[in-house]
């Protein structure tokens, strides 16, 4: 197996023709046949998969050159999913915009090179793959809440919470599905998962969901901000999914496509199985 071929699979698992910005392939590789894959995998990471004989590193949090540097551009995929959900087009780009423009100014300052250039040193191959895999989870997610509550108007927060305990991918975990911004008896409204952004649009991003009808967001993370202007809103919900499980469904769906494969990968770093 190459990095390439790796990629690859990726790709198609997340029903994606290219890379978006967030994922690449900083060391290419061929004849890979154990892989170590995390949320967060940096230079102690790559160390450790080389003093135990793995031929690739894969991390999900973009790490390295321009997966850092031009992150903010995946964030764009946020104008699609907004519009998808009622949002004019424009209001959407204009939503994301104030968030896009920090997360640009943060990223552009990073050391890009401080893991890739120790991948490039110990010749490891080393990927980064971001949104494919949270296109995965987000999918996922949204496909079984519909499937639990599409003929239940009157689903509350409180059976959401019940359900997401109750699937695999979060029972047991350290980390539980939390309610942030609503109550237990709340009623959900229309219920939109948003897991593959990038990161968080911000303020507005969540505003404009709820000003188009949504009743209650599903995220793996809220910012102190967003959630105490959502409150001061008042006519939304958000209940976050944790970050470490949530990331894994994804991710443990990209894992399922290179063991078909025949190659041998172990997790860590946050994935959970």
């Amino acid at each position: 197996m190459t990095t390439n071929e790796l990629m690859n699979l990726a790709l198609k698992r997340a029903k994606l023709d290219e890379k978006p910005y967030d994922t690449d392939i900083i060391v290419e590789g061929q004849n890979i046949q154990k892989v170590l894959i995390g949320i967060d995998m940096e230079t102690p990471e790559l160390l450790l998969a080389q003093q135990m004989g793995y031929d690739c590193v894969v991390s999900h949090h973009p790490k390295a050159d321009a997966c850092v540097v031009d992150f903010a551009k995946v964030m764009d995929v946020q104008i699609d999913r907004m519009v998808k959900a009622g949002v004019p087009i424009n209001k959407a780009q204009k939503a994301l915009k104030k968030r896009q423009v920090s997360i640009e100014l943060n990223q552009h300052a990073l050391n890009y090179d401080k893991v890739s250039s120790a991948a490039r040193l110990m010749k490891m191959p080393y990927l980064n793959i971001h949104i494919p895999a949270d296109f995965i989870t987000e999918e996922i997610v949204q496909a079984r809440l519909n499937e639990a509550f599409n003929d239940k108007p009157k689903t509350k927060l409180e059976d959401i919470i019940s359900e997401l305990n109750s699937w695999e991918y979060y029972q047991g975990k350290i980390a539980k599905p939390v309610i942030r911004v609503g109550s237990p008896g709340d009623y959900a409204g229309r219920i939109e998962v948003l897991m593959a952004g990038g990161t968080s649009g911000g303020v507005d991003v969540f505003k404009t969901y709820f000003e188009a009808g949504v009743g209650t967001i599903i995220a793996m993370h809220v910012p102190e901000d967003v959630k105490k202007a959502v409150q001061e809103q008042n006519i939304g919900n958000i209940i976050i999914a944790p970050h470490m499980p949530s990331d894994s469904i994804g991710l443990l769906e990209i894992v399922k496509t290179w063991r078909e494969e025949g190659v041998e990968v172990t997790c860590m770093s946050g994935i959970v199985e």
